[in-house]
């Protein structure tokens, strides 16, 4: 579809983007559960994802860290091509670019602070811009995706309230139950990126 001077609309593009999106959310989720299964003595609980990404088995979770890197990164080449002409819009995009290299940096740096003096200690510095990346993408979609629906505004503020109001309380709990607060946000975020992603496959092919 051509609207005046706005480039084609190609619902194939956007649904093709939207199922890696899917894949690789769903991807990163198998990844943990099948390294908190495989990896010995771990804790779920008490254990985080970034001690999944260390170690002997750290292959499992770093693959599926760079799918949902991956994913991230479909979302922002769906949502850039179906850009709804605003600054807002355009800073999501490049948000969800900007997360993707965050991912992918947690993924590929296994140094986390934890007394090894092999590297520069980054890891928490990627993670607070995590939080704030992520609280970005779910605010600006909760005010700028009425297109695609209440469900995906209702989720996306939603989304936003939870990690605003559980970032901090995350950096504040004990590390005996921080890994199991950290899988609740993920979950968060993973079903966000689902919802997006089937939001704009359903839209551009009502509209192309």
């Amino acid at each position: 579809m051509r609207v005046g001077g706005s480039p084609l609309l190609v619902p194939e593009f956007v649904a093709v983007h939207a199922w890696v999106a899917i894949i690789g959310a769903l991807a990163l989720v198998a990844g943990n559960i099948v390294g908190s299964i495989v990896v010995p003595g771990h804790d779920w609980i008490a254990d985080t994802v970034s001690d999944l990404a260390a170690g002997r088995y750290e292959i499992i979770q770093d693959v599926t860290l760079y799918a949902f890197a991956a994913a991230l990164i479909c979302l922002s080449l769906a949502a850039a091509h179906l850009h709804d002409g605003s600054r807002a819009w355009s800073v999501l995009v490049y948000t969800l670019v900007l997360l993707a290299l965050c991912v992918t940096i947690i993924a590929a740096r296994n140094e986390y602070g934890d007394g090894d003096k092999e590297g520069i200690v980054i890891h928490i510095y990627v993670v607070y811009a995590l939080g704030a990346l992520f609280i970005t993408a779910f605010s600006i979609l909760g005010f700028r995706g009425h297109r695609f629906g209440r469900g995906v505004i209702v989720s996306s503020r939603v989304s936003a309230i939870i990690w605003l109001v559980g970032t901090p309380v995350f950096f504040n709990l004990p590390t005996s139950i921080d890994g199991a607060f950290e899988r609740f946000l993920g979950i968060v975020a993973v079903i966000w990126c689902i919802i997006f992603a089937m939001a704009m496959r359903r839209w551009s092919f009502h509209h192309g």
